[in-house]
């Protein structure tokens, strides 16, 4: 990790604490808990993924537009982009702390409700994976817009696709379709953290590779987007 990156998950960090997202993020996990709480010792289990991929959604897909906002608003990114920080070292930092915060609410809501009884593997590789990739879709999806109030109905149609995949892992409609959308991954991976899902070879495979592929084609996505989106009407004003 380099000096310019550490100093970039510095920043991050403050930023967060100073946005309030990490009370956020804590109130979050209370009324996740709550939830928990209420359902029937014999549905824990059952109930892990979907708790935990709502939880991922909400803090991975609400808090880097909110961060990415607020620092359109307040000026914060004009100083970066005049400043010796790459884009790289910006969305690396950012997509560091949100996806931790992420793994350890989710930890936490795992332990509360199951104790130990999960596969720690396959429950942190999803996890990960899911956050960044709700993280990295946020970002992209934020960049045309300067306000929460004209992003937040378009993003509605990404956060639907995202969340395809639960009809099929419900068991509602189960379609080879759904597995176009990375998201099916990373619940195969934390249904089987939960013995929900027994996963054969090309299935761990796919769980694996797909969303990590995807996430290195939304990296290149969203330089594209805040090169055009943000870097370009910053360095204009």
């Amino acid at each position: 990790m380099t000096g310019v990156l550490v100093q970039a998950l510095r920043l991050e960090l403050r930023l967060q604490w100073r946005y309030g997202f990490l009370y956020a993020a804590a109130f979050s996990a209370l009324l996740w808990e709550v939830v928990v709480y209420l359902i029937p010792a014999q549905l824990k289990a059952a109930s892990m993924t979907y708790i935990i991929f709502g939880d991922l959604a909400l803090v991975g897909f609400f808090f880097i537009a909110g961060a990415v906002f607020f620092e359109r608003g307040e000026r914060t990114l004009f100083a970066l982009l005049v400043s010796p920080l790459r884009f790289g070292d910006y969305y690396t930092a950012k997509l560091t702390a949100l996806a931790a915060l992420s793994l350890l609410l989710s930890l936490v809501i795992a332990l509360s409700g199951v104790g130990l009884d999960f596969e720690p593997l396959s429950f942190t590789a999803g996890v990960v994976l899911c956050a960044l990739l709700f993280l990295t879709c946020s970002f992209i999806s934020a960049t045309p817009f300067t306000s929460i109030s004209e992003w937040i109905i378009p993003s509605t149609g990404v956060l639907a696709v995202l969340n395809v995949p639960l009809i099929n892992y419900s068991g509602l409609w189960e379609h080879p379709i759904t597995y176009l959308v990375p998201t099916q991954g990373v619940l195969l991976l934390m249904g089987h953290s939960f013995g929900q899902v027994e996963l054969a070879a090309w299935q761990w495979v796919y769980a694996l590779a797909y969303p990590v592929a995807a996430l290195a084609a939304l990296g290149l996505l969203s330089r594209r987007m805040f090169d055009r989106h943000i870097a370009a009407s910053e360095g204009g004003e």
